[in-house]
């Protein structure tokens, strides 16, 4: 194989897996993973990333505490704010075809597993997944500074990208996680993170479910044409 191909074959296997398994990750293979994410490039070389990461009690007591919350805002949703992140105005505004590719992510993974908008109780506990990792034995939080906010953005995705694109080979796999802003007080207490610091995104990492039926979906693209305006 050429090295595009041996690249390519890399970005192709990544995708946001939903069961792990609880084999620990070694602290040595964290590192690592984190100082080759550390060369990925930022905007005038500022950086803005902060990685928290979280294990063991850590973890499981973040965990414990998001997921009741999460209990507690299925019967109080206007309770939404004392938690954390209620929405941008932005998010409020999607629409076609960016809400349509949302829908039908969402509608594909329910499907997989068995869940119509009838069964309630079995999309919340699916839900509620996401504040477990999955059952990754390694959750990271990605935070910058509240000055950062904006086109920092930017960096911060070309960093979690290097990152995940490491974990596999190693082994690993990832999902980053929009979802933990919805509960960013909480988060960022357990972390102990200063007060100038934003949350932007969480993220599982740990070792696949190889027979776990959710890990089997796979998300469509859509094609270069699509997205793509040629100008000679």
């Amino acid at each position: 194989m050429t090295d595009f191909e041996k690249f390519d074959a890399l970005v192709r296997s990544r995708k946001s897996l939903r069961a792990f398994l609880p084999k620990p990750v070694p602290h040595e293979v964290l590192r690592r993973l984190l100082e080759t994410a550390s060369r990925s490039p930022s905007g005038t070389n500022m950086q803005p990333w902060q990685v928290y990461v979280v294990q063991g009690a850590s973890r499981d007591n973040l965990i414990n505490e998001t997921c009741a919350a999460y209990d507690t805002l299925r019967l109080h949703p206007e309770r939404a704010e004392e938690f954390g992140h209620a929405g941008d105005a932005a998010d409020r505004k999607v629409g076609s075809p960016y809400l349509d590719r949302r829908r039908q992510n969402g509608w594909a993974l329910y499907g997989l597993l068995g869940l119509t908008r009838e069964n309630k109780d079995g999309m919340h506990q699916q839900q509620e997944r996401n504040y477990r990792f999955f059952d990754a034995p390694v959750g990271l939080f990605f935070t910058t500074h509240v000055s950062m906010q904006g086109s920092s953005l930017v960096d911060f995705g070309l960093f979690m990208q290097t990152f995940m694109l490491a974990a596999k080979t190693q082994g690993l796999d990832t999902c980053a996680q929009g979802a933990w802003r919805n509960f960013s007080k909480i988060v960022m207490r357990h972390l102990k993170a200063g007060p100038e610091e934003v949350m932007v995104c969480g993220m599982a990492l740990g070792y696949a479910d190889a027979h776990a039926l959710v890990n089997t979906l796979e998300t469509p693209r859509e094609s270069v044409d699509n997205f793509t305006r040629w100008l000679d």
